[in-house]
């Protein structure tokens, strides 16, 4: 990539520096030119025509609505529209709150189980608890199969200061409970969790990149480093991206000054950009390893890949997604809006990690994390797809890096297999997992309560064995039958996910992840080779 002859430093405005690789763009100005105008023209000929002489009454609005993500799928795979609702809705989402009634619900039994009631939240304040189920909503019935997640977010959500009227069923009354619950502002963490792996080593995992992610980070990273944190895990695993903004912010946290964190090149000199660190940066000392897999896009792929191009951090897991493509966000006269691409984004050392695609063809595009499994590429890095034509350099050590496909990890570690049983494939795939934790906690909540943690919920909970055998008893009364011969095999990692999800019902996150993350072996990868190669990082064998 041509580098521009200035600098930008971090701290000119982002407003200026990023709005190229912030993908977050609005538009209220299109210039027409000839071609556009004629085309214009023939479309709204059409129109008229559908609308006078048509043998049927149409609704050119919905005609308008269908047509419009028909055009752009002839374009790239990430040019998109959003109508008004949806847009409203994705924003709400990235900027880190929204209006709603304040719990986190789960679908059990095509009913709305409440899985957490936000603290001082709209709901709590009404007396909603954890283990209630909702039944009705404005007193149209809320069950049945045609219940979906979107269907749900979409009646709960609302204006700031609107009602809504809940009918409640409580395990402990036969009667139907009724609450009016005043929606309000409800924050949305993007940080999930942070807590100490050991003496030395802090964890964080970031689920998103939204408007408030660097300042969560910050506070993460901050406690961490108050506890004795000394190296740090980023977690990525799972983030398909959202503001550039917070991971520019974040790799400026590790690098010292005038190091390239990313370009960005569009068809106009008014899309290129340049973002340099600052040398402002609270970690630049501090060891770092970030983890990746497949679902690790977009501004995960530009934190990830700062990083390893500048040799500042290690990179662990499997290869990343591959979206090195910018959209700026046009907003239309009725608000919706189109997200169209307007350039790719380099990492420091060049490389585009876009994956190939053909304009309009979706299919092989959404179909190529299918193949990716089918070929082995999860279970084997020699069955990992580079482009070896596009080689590259990190900049200070002169380690190759490929481009053309995502972020290649500096240590691959294979999707872990041990305990994925038909059997335990059988019961995650009909939720009894969710369902039975959320049955467990229903029925022990009092004595939960009681306990301080998730540490000493562990150390009273049942043992691995008893809890497995009662959750097989349990599927079995849901139309699964036992077959222990691949429950023992599977009882380590069933243990390990309740265990996990009723100290989430309980504690919360912070009490998850420590205990999934006890037998992740993208953890402990990262754990090992930290330890391994403290005297030289990164590594370079």
């Amino acid at each position: 990539m041509k580098q521009k002859s200035t600098r930008q430093p971090i701290w000119l405005p982002l407003a200026i520096a990023l709005a190229m690789v912030v993908g977050i763009f609005i538009g209220s100005r299109f210039t027409v030119n000839k071609p556009v105008a004629d085309n214009d023209r023939k479309l709204n000929a059409i129109l008229n025509l559908i609308a006078q002489d048509y043998v049927d009454t149409t609704n050119l609005h919905d005609l308008i609505e269908m047509s419009i993500p028909e055009i752009l799928s002839n374009l790239d795979p990430h040019t998109s529209y959003f109508s008004a609702e949806e847009l409203r809705a994705a924003t709400d989402d990235l900027n880190g709150s929204f209006s709603g009634i304040g719990i986190s619900f789960v679908l059990v039994n095509d009913t709305i189980g409440v899985v957490e009631v936000i603290p001082g939240g709209p709901s709590e304040k009404v007396g909603i608890m954890a283990g209630d189920r909702i039944v009705t909503i404005d007193d149209s019935t809320a069950t049945g199969e045609k219940m979906t997640n979107g269907a749900v977010m979409k009646r709960l959500r609302g204006a700031k200061g609107t009602k809504v009227k809940l009918g409640i069923q409580r395990p402990n009354t036969s009667k139907i409970l009724t609450f009016t619950v005043t929606r309000g502002d409800i924050p949305v963490n993007t940080v999930d969790a942070y807590y100490m792996l050991d003496k030395n080593t802090g964890y964080v995992k970031i689920n998103q990149f939204g408007r408030h992610t660097y300042d969560e980070f910050l506070t993460a990273m901050a406690s961490l480093d108050e506890e004795g944190a000394k190296r740090y895990i980023i977690d990525l695993r799972g983030n398909g991206g959202g503001f550039m903004e917070m991971a520019v912010l974040m790799v400026n946290e590790f690098l010292p000054a005038d190091q390239p964190i990313v370009f960005t090149k569009g068809r106009y000199k008014r899309d290129d950009s340049e973002v340099w660190s600052d040398g402002n940066g609270s970690f630049q000392d501090a060891e770092v390893a970030v983890l990746i897999d497949e679902f690790s896009a977009s501004a995960s792929e530009i934190f990830a890949g700062a990083l390893q191009d500048n040799d500042r951090g290690l990179i662990v897991g499997c290869r990343s997604f591959g979206k090195g493509l910018v959209q700026k966000e046009f907003v239309l006269p009725d608000s919706s809006a189109i997200r169209l691409t307007t350039a790719r984004y380099y990492t420091p050392s060049g490389r585009c990690i876009q994956k190939d695609y053909k304009m309009g063809d979706m299919n092989e595009y959404e179909k190529e994390l299918l193949d990716r499994y089918m070929n082995g590429e999860l279970y084997s890095r020699d069955s990992m797809k580079i482009d070896k034509s596009q080689v590259f350099s990190t900049l200070i050590s002169g380690r190759t890096v490929y481009g053309g496909g995502g972020i290649v990890p500096d240590i691959f570690v294979a999707r872990d297999t041990s305990g994925m049983t038909n059997y335990y494939i059988e019961v995650a795939n009909a939720g009894l997992l969710q369902r039975y934790s959320f049955n467990y906690c229903n029925n022990n909540r009092a004595a939960l309560k009681k306990l301080e943690d998730y540490n000493q919920f562990l150390r009273t909970a049942p043992s691995d064995e008893a809890l497995v055998r009662d959750f097989a008893d349990y599927a079995a009364n849901n139309g699964i039958a036992p077959r222990w011969y691949y429950i023992n095999q599977s009882q380590n990692l069933i243990a390990t996910i309740l265990k996990s999800l009723i100290a989430r019902d309980i504690f919360g996150n912070q009490a998850y992840y420590p205990i999934l993350n006890r037998n992740d072996k993208t953890v402990q990868a990262a754990l090992k080779a930290m330890n391994k190669h403290k005297a030289a990082f990164p590594i370079t064998d």
